[in-house]
């Protein structure tokens, strides 16, 4: 097995798209291939690799948009929570595994930021691609509270289940780097600092104060 991992600029709101496969299996997926699927698609190309799957992290425009172009393209089908608008080929349901050669990617629910949220793992080589989750420093937005603490739950299942040197790829580029660790978002974003859901809660209501105040965007 050789990994292939590539974060891509695809365009939008400093969105992120995924390139994740096996070289030695000529196999690889696409993640949120979102406005730029054609460049996408042209990577893989380029390696010699074949698109098996095409996976979204969840149904917003703005990370589903390119499904139908990479689809064509690829004729590779698309993968989803079950309730994503995109209307997905395989329903993704929590816990799911899929095979990308030799690489194992593992399915987690992760509500909050909107209804059918999921976050991908990557076991071999800890790599976490949180949507719009979990971004560094920050987290996903919320419409209310019952949407926060849902999001909450979500942030505390990731942090039991993935280990700290988990490697964290987000679904857009709003932080201070690309791309995180889980030990590096505990020790430093504040949302992972809160002692608990209350606290979470209060940080969610005042997030405006708190980035004037510490000079964050």
């Amino acid at each position: 097995m050789q990994l292939v991992f590539e974060q891509l600029r695809v365009g939008g709101d400093r969105n992120f798209g995924y390139l994740l496969g096996d070289r030695q299996a000529k196999e690889a997926i696409l993640i949120d291939p979102s406005y730029t699927p054609e460049a996408c698609v042209q990577r893989a190309t380029d390696q010699e690799l074949k698109i098996t799957h095409i996976l979204n992290t969840h149904g917003h425009t703005d990370h589903i948009n390119g499904n139908a172009a990479a689809a064509q393209l690829t004729g590779a089908p698309v993968a989803a929570h079950p309730d994503s608008p995109a209307m997905p080929d395989i329903r993704l349901q929590d816990n799911q595994e899929l095979s990308i050669g030799s690489l194992r990617l593992h399915t987690l629910f992760t509500p909050g930021h909107c209804d059918d949220h999921v976050v991908f793992y990557e076991k071999t080589y800890h790599l976490l691609i949180t949507g719009d989750l979990l971004f560094v420093g920050k987290v996903g937005g919320t419409h209310d509270d019952k949407s926060a603490r849902e999001e909450w739950n979500s942030l505390q299942r990731v942090l039991q289940l993935y280990p700290p040197m988990s490697t964290v790829w987000p679904g857009h580029d709003y932080g201070a780097r690309p791309s995180s660790t889980l030990a590096m978002e505990k020790a430093a974003n504040p949302f992972l600092q809160c002692a608990d859901l209350n606290a979470f809660l209060r940080l969610k209501d005042d997030w405006k104060i708190f980035k004037s105040r510490h000079g964050l965007k």
